[in-house]
């Protein structure tokens, strides 16, 4: 019989093999020592064969893998040779190598834990799905209600007063209101959008909402679900604070958003909410979001919605085509396609309602009219009485980046443009001026370009002015529209505030369990995050949660990840911002230490370890029996806990022909007790004149009667001593006086 695994026997048959070009001979016994592998099948005619011209068995793999995993058969011994463990993983479950699978296996199920990285934070599991909302009202008009399709049904298309009549299914709203609710179907589980503000989040699924808010001493808690709705949620805005409000804690809304209709909740501080309207912007909302206790809603082709919490009064006004916005302080800053910048003072709103105008003006128009595609807006630090300075970088549609300031002396006549980059080539699609970076990113698969920008005294300089630092791409192979239609969900940022190190999130794949944040000023990867529970990622943000009421505490940002299955998982990178500039710590054991360390056992007889067994004994059963010789020389002391051994006797007495106990476990009984029973143990000194426990020799009685300390010890009489060491009582004989005894039989003073 061969050896498994073992070297070929002389005599043995040789096995040519041709693995993806390359030649390798073994013996049958190194193949087919595993009995239901790929090769044991092949060499026994249960698998087709085919061969090359050289009589050599064609096996189409790699060769550079496969040479470990013969090695592997041969000894084995593992020796990956710089092979990836992924890679090898794989090719051993093609060949049905199952001790090496186990073994790769182990070595991945030890890097990862389903209770996740130093990283994870939190787990929010899926919530139960909400009973549909029923009655529904609109401040523009009466609807229609749009049920969720059967799977050969056309879905009803709702009209509103901002529909023409004579549209119907054929309409540009009846078709996007078809497509995004049979979208609904496909995903319904799965989470969507994740947005924050303050210390809540909202969570958006297909067709309801599920707040979430976290408190020092709780945690997150679920805190407000919507009912279920008629069509799929493709934008959401969460107002949870707004300081110094005209409503106090009235101010928290939600808001969610699909093709031209909105729905605005309430949230009560108990967690309750109620629906304050439905609204209608006419056209599909593009942008969904807060400006103070202001909705603000915006469409590419042209529209803005208001809802003022105030004057509960909801107003459309008409302007150009946008294609970018941005909020600073109570003023919203649209980017439009003649190339012109307007901006909207928000805290005005209340004041012009009743006129129909939302004091929508020009700030600004670019020199070469191009479409500004990108807009960020950074207030600076008050340095003068006249208020703040405004800078203002924007992006257009040919690829150029400008900056431009506004000073609070010149305000009249309008901000000044500062500088101008020309390094993209697509449009740009994404910028963000912050305290120290200028960060842009274009169409040309996320390229990002960033400069350094200089300040002095809070403002920026053009001494030395804006350095160029990085340029690198944040590769992105998802839709265009997200999971299941939506796109608002994945956006790669960046995220942080603008007076510190931002982030961007990439994710790589669509179905991808992984994402990776990067600095977003140098592309320099900050950590990676992996779903605990192997779920595809659907969506994420990044958002800072205020800290505790404790002296010290600090706002600390975390990475929010949906997941397919309806979960939401939290990341703390403030963390992993502080772990980065750290060299890393050594510790546990390296790839090669711990492959080396699994190939000294079995892992088909061997498995991580389970939850502690309860104790089905007592301990005197389980201890073992002593040996009969007494011992000259009192015994060592037990440990706490072993057991006696001996058929069951007066406390701390042992078999017959048991030596002396001395010491013994500190078990029941106080400390007079237990002495009472080792000076029984023990017996009488042989030479009373030497003190065996220091102090002048005494004598311990079962009733020792009071006496001055200096007197000398009271002659020894054989009835009133203890008997001397001897051979072990017998069944005649009287019982050794038991551990728990009469504390007034002995007294601490005595000695």
């Amino acid at each position: 019989m061969a050896v498994p695994g073992g070297a070929a026997r002389p005599g043995a048959e040789v096995v040519q093999l041709n693995v993806g070009g390359k030649r390798f001979s073994t013996s049958r016994q190194t193949l087919t020592w595993i009995s239901d592998s790929f090769f044991s099948s092949l060499l026994s005619g249960r698998i087709s064969t085919l061969k090359d011209e050289t009589g050599a068995i064609f096996i189409d793999r790699d060769p550079t893998v496969f040479a470990p995993i013969l090695n592997f058969l041969r000894t084995k011994e593992l020796d990956p040779r710089g092979v990836s463990i992924s890679l090898l993983l794989h090719e051993a479950q093609f060949y049905g190598i199952t001790p090496l699978v186990r073994r790769l296996q182990l070595r991945e199920e030890l890097d990862r834990s389903s209770c996740g990285s130093v990283l994870f934070n939190g787990y929010l599991p899926p919530p139960v799905l909400p009973a549909k909302r029923r009655n529904r009202h609109s401040v523009a008009g009466p609807q229609i209600v749009a049920r969720l399709p059967a799977s050969t049904d056309r879905a009803p298309v709702r009209r509103s007063n901002t529909m023409p009549p004579n549209l119907g299914n054929a309409g540009l709203l009846g078709r996007l209101l078809e497509d995004r609710s049979l979208a609904a179907a496909s995903e319904p589980g799965a989470v969507r959008i994740v947005c924050g503000h303050h210390n809540w989040i909202a969570v958006a699924y297909a067709q309801f909402l599920v707040c979430y808010r976290m408190k020092e001493t709780s945690g997150w808690q679920q805190v407000f679900s919507s009912p279920r709705l008629d069509w799929v949620i493709e934008r959401v805005a969460l107002n949870a604070k707004v300081l110094g409000g005209a409503l106090g804690d009235h101010d928290k809304m939600v808001a969610v958003a699909s093709c031209n209709e909105i729905i605005l909740w309430a949230l009560q501080a108990d967690g309750n909410g109620s629906e304050i309207g439905v609204f209608h912007l006419g056209v599909p909302v593009e942008a969904l979001f807060f400006v103070g206790n202001q909705l603000i809603a915006t469409s590419h082709t042209g529209k803005i919605g208001v809802w003022n919490a105030v004057t509960k009064h909801w107003q459309i006004q008409d302007v150009v085509p946008i294609n970018s916005y941005d909020a600073a302080g109570t003023f919203l800053l649209l980017g439009c396609n003649n190339g012109s910048i307007y901006y909207v003072d928000v805290q005005k709103f209340p004041l012009r309602m009743k006129d129909n105008d939302l004091l929508v003006t020009e700030l600004y128009r670019d020199p070469t009219e191009d479409a500004v595609t990108a807009l960020s807006v950074y207030l600076t630090p008050k340095t003068s009485d006249s208020g703040n300075w405004i800078e203002i970088a924007y992006g257009t549609s040919s690829g150029v980046v400008r900056v431009i300031v506004q000073h609070p002396e010149t305000v009249g006549s309008g901000p000044q443009l500062f500088q101008t980059f020309t390094v993209h080539r697509s449009p740009v699609t994404k910028i963000m001026l912050s305290e120290k970076h200028l960060i842009s990113v274009c169409a040309d698969n996320n390229h990002v370009r960033t400069w350094t920008v200089t300040r002095f005294r809070g403002m920026i300089s053009t001494q030395p002015g804006s350095t160029p630092l990085a340029s690198f791409k944040i590769l992105s192979l998802d839709d265009l529209d997200g999971p299941a239609g939506c796109g608002a969900g994945t956006d790669i940022g960046p995220f942080g505030e603008r007076d510190e190190q931002q982030v961007f999130i990439q994710k790589v794949v669509p179905d991808a369990c992984q994402v990776f944040v990067r600095l977003s000023s140098t592309g320099k990867r900050i950590c990676e995050v992996r779903s605990v529970d192997a779920a595809p990622i659907t969506a994420f943000t990044v958002h800072e949660c205020e800290g505790s009421s404790r002296i010290g505490s600090r706002p600390r940002r975390y990475l929010f990840t949906g997941h397919a299955n309806g979960s939401v998982q939290m990341w703390d990178l403030t963390t992993a911002m502080e772990m980065l500039g750290k060299p890393p710590e050594t510790g546990g054991l390296t790839e090669d230490e711990l492959l080396r360390q699994l190939d000294q056992c079995d892992l088909a007889l061997t498995g991580p370890p389970g939850p502690p067994r309860p104790p089905n004994t007592s301990l005197r059963s389980q201890g073992p029996n002593r040996g009969d010789t007494p011992s000259p020389s009192p015994p060592t002391p037990k440990l706490c806990g072993e057991p006696l051994g001996g058929p069951p006797q007066p406390r701390y007495r042992g078999a017959e022909g048991d030596p002396p106990f001395s010491g013994g476990p500190r078990g029941g009984g106080s400390f007079v007790e237990r002495c009472q029973e080792l000076a029984q143990r023990l017996g009488p000194p042989d030479h009373p004149e030497t003190p065996r426990f220091g102090g002048k020799s005494k004598t311990f009685r079962p009733t020792p009667p009071r006496r001055p300390p200096n007197s000398a010890p009271p002659p020894t009489a054989p009835p009133r001593t203890l008997p001397p060491p001897g051979p072990p009582p017998t069944a005649n004989a009287l019982p050794i006086v038991p551990l728990v005894t009469p504390k007034s039989r002995l007294n601490e003073t005595s000695f």
